[in-house]
């Protein structure tokens, strides 16, 4: 049986238009893949037909796992989502929903959506779904906050350096004098002087850290080393009570960064949970973690554009948690949960990573109040990125 040119010619036109269909799928699952926000489509039976990267993301699970799924297993029971649908193909448009709690019982802690809904029009009627976090916008919210707040704090303790330590000083001075002259009763009362100035000398030394504008000296650091000498420090004196926890990526790049400055910031925040834990806990935990998430970039008021910062940096403790009244004011300047601290510590710790270029989160519920640091990583001049031994 002869095929004629004419039936050579048709099937090489259906290959070529098979092939051309493949790649310009290929090239949509790319497409989708590279967006920042989850999107998944539902069949007319609820089922998932299809979900991007940024989906497996925001559910924890594969692609594989969620398609040919109900929605229902990957949300609560009663999620607002669900009546959004039901909108959605009962009146074939569009609907929008802001600032939705859409925890998952794949996930811990609640998450907090903007949700975007479409029909699909054609052959493959359904809906499409687009989550988009609020997490990472409502954080650089609170960082440029902390940044403005950090510069007021910066003016003061310029004006109180000069205004008030000087005539401390002559204060101490004078009640040092009295002292050599004075009966047993009065002498406490000048030592009682000298005590206080001391000890507002040393509270304006702490805020004098945040008028410090001198050129931040950065390179490549290893952290593991950073919070392997933090880990040393503080099992020596504060934390000796407290079992630590190593959760390492052994093969993360190098961070950008000033060394002191990083043993300043992770042994601030590991006094924290130590305190958090207290000392007559049986069981305190503090864990130190790693890992590389490099599907992290932020857009800063001094960047041009969006600045990756796939570094991450935890440190976890077993604490009863911070009050959420709290929480959302945790790195502002005299925001302290301590009888005797001075809220300059967090506050000192988000200006000394913001300096750095990175970010600094807390996330607290009972017996798990994670703080989350994360800073872009070293790169040298010849473009290559480090690897820890």
């Amino acid at each position: 049986m002869r095929i004629s040119q004419l039936d050579l010619l048709s099937q090489s036109m259906q290959t070529d238009t098979m092939q051309s269909y493949e790649t310009e799928a290929d090239e949509t699952v790319k497409l989708l893949d590279a967006l920042p926000h989850a999107i998944l489509s539902l069949a007319l039976d609820g089922t998932i037909a299809g979900v991007n990267a940024a989906a497996e993301s925001f559910f924890g699970t594969s692609r594989a796992t969620m398609r040919h799924q109900s929605l229902a297993h990957f949300l609560p029971p009663g999620s607002p989502l669900f009546s959004l649908i039901d909108q959605v193909m009962t009146r074939g448009a569009a609907i929008s929903e802001y600032r939705v709690d859409l925890g998952s019982p794949w996930a811990a802690g609640e998450k907090i959506v903007d949700i975007f809904v479409s029909p699909l029009i054609g052959d493959d009627e359904g809906v499409v779904i687009m989550l988009q976090e609020r997490t990472m916008t409502e954080k650089m919210d609170r960082q440029l906050t902390r940044k403005g707040a950090a510069r007021s704090v910066s003016a003061l303790a310029s004006m109180l350096a000069h205004e008030i330590k000087n005539p401390l000083s002559g204060i101490r001075g004078a009640a040092q004098l009295l002292e050599t002259e004075a009966s047993d009763s009065d002498r406490a009362l000048t030592q009682l002087i000298c005590e206080e100035t001391d000890r507002i000398v040393k509270l304006v030394d702490r805020m004098e850290a945040f008028s410090d504008d001198r050129p931040l000296t950065r390179e490549g650091v290893n952290i593991h080393a950073v919070l392997d000498y933090v880990k040393k420090v503080s099992q020596a004196g504060f934390a000796r009570h407290i079992r630590f926890i190593e959760n390492y990526d052994p093969s993360l790049p190098q961070v950008l960064g000033n060394r002191d400055q990083l043993v300043q910031v992770f042994l601030n925040l590991v006094k924290n949970a130590a305190e958090a834990i207290g000392d007559t806990a049986d069981e305190g935990e503090i864990e130190l973690s790693t890992a590389f998430r490099p599907g992290v970039s932020l857009k800063t008021s001094e960047s041009a554009g969006p600045v990756s910062l796939p570094l991450e940096f935890c440190v976890r403790d077993n604490g009863p948690g911070i009050s959420p009244e709290v929480l959302h004011h945790l790195f502002d300047p005299f925001i302290t949960t301590k009888a005797t601290g001075t809220g300059l510590g967090l506050a000192l710790v988000a200006k000394i990573i913001g300096d750095h270029g990175g970010i600094v989160e807390c996330e607290s519920h009972p017996r798990r109040t994670t703080f989350r640091v994360l800073m872009p990583m070293y790169a040298p001049r010849d473009g290559r990125s480090t690897k820890h031994d």
